[in-house]
């Protein structure tokens, strides 16, 4: 998920995860080719698959676990500044658990828990709580869903996700977060997380079809190939407009008969999604 800062309209001040940089225009439906990119190999999941979801249990969730209840409690559970509330207890358990402290920058960490997303280097930065939170619960995950996470950055929103789900895929364009991002899911047990460095805009076919795709960077149009990764009533939340302008976050399910159903959430402002040169 290529991002930078972004300013959701009106009452709430939005940022996203993650890393995928740009890509350009066109028409909601233009055929594209997928060029041969040159990616890194897919991380393997440190564990066989099984009928047992595994939940992870990252060693830095005893830190700092007092400022995480207060997070989730004061910024995602109550209504507040005109926010509605997170209900998803699913999610609601995953913010309460996940370290977020060790996925932002040393000098950034006693930030870690407050209501505002932080910096993580190469212009990109980590979305606060509640948008991380928000995101998650309009996916409406089961526990047995694949989802597609366009744009790693901190590795923070997937490492949520893999408490809600053991079938994360996530993608990340910019190499030295990709890396950093990859280590530090590892370490904190959340091996099972499927990353790779690649071009978010053309998914991940190999995986596919996915139940649930969450795109945390603005696009003009929602990418084709993302549309026929997608199973039959699944749904993919992501920002559509232009770059540097309000846009809207909107969940796109995708109906049995193949048709679209699009739900406008609220107007945010997104740094835009690029592709490699």
């Amino acid at each position: 998920m290529r991002v930078g800062r972004a300013i959701a309209a009106g009452i709430l001040v939005l940022m996203v995860t993650g890393a995928v940089i740009a890509f350009g225009l066109g028409p909601l439906d233009a055929p594209v080719r997928a060029p041969e990119p040159q990616v890194q190999p897919e991380t393997q999941p440190d564990t066989p698959s099984s009928t047992e979801p595994k939940h992870p249990q990252p060693p830095a969730a005893t830190e700092r676990a007092d400022e995480r209840a207060r997070m989730v409690e004061q910024q995602i559970a109550r209504q507040r500044r005109g926010r509605q509330p997170i209900k998803d207890q699913a999610v609601l358990r995953a913010m309460g658990v996940v370290p977020r402290h060790v996925f932002v920058p040393k000098a950034r960490r006693r930030q870690a828990y407050d209501d505002s997303p932080l910096p993580i280097g190469y212009g990109q930065t980590i979305s606060q709580p509640y948008i991380v939170a928000m995101m998650s619960e309009l996916l409406e995950l089961k526990e047995d869903a694949k989802v597609l996470e366009i744009g790693t950055g901190s590795g923070y929103q997937a490492a949520v996700l893999a408490h809600l789900t053991p079938n994360v895929y996530t993608l990340e364009i910019i190499d030295p977060l990709f890396e950093r991002a990859a280590g530090v899911l590892r370490k904190q047990d959340y091996g099972a997380v499927r990353t790779r460095r690649g071009d978010g805009y053309f998914g991940w076919v190999e995986h596919a079809p996915f139940d649930a795709i969450i795109v945390t960077c603005a696009a003009g149009h929602l990418p084709p190939p993302l549309w026929e990764q997608l199973k039959p009533g699944g749904r993919i939340v992501i920002p559509i407009g232009g770059p540097y302008e309000v846009q809207r976050l909107i969940v796109v399910t995708k109906q049995l008969d193949g048709s679209r159903r699009s739900l406008t959430v609220m107007s945010v402002r997104f740094v835009p999604m690029t592709r490699e040169e």
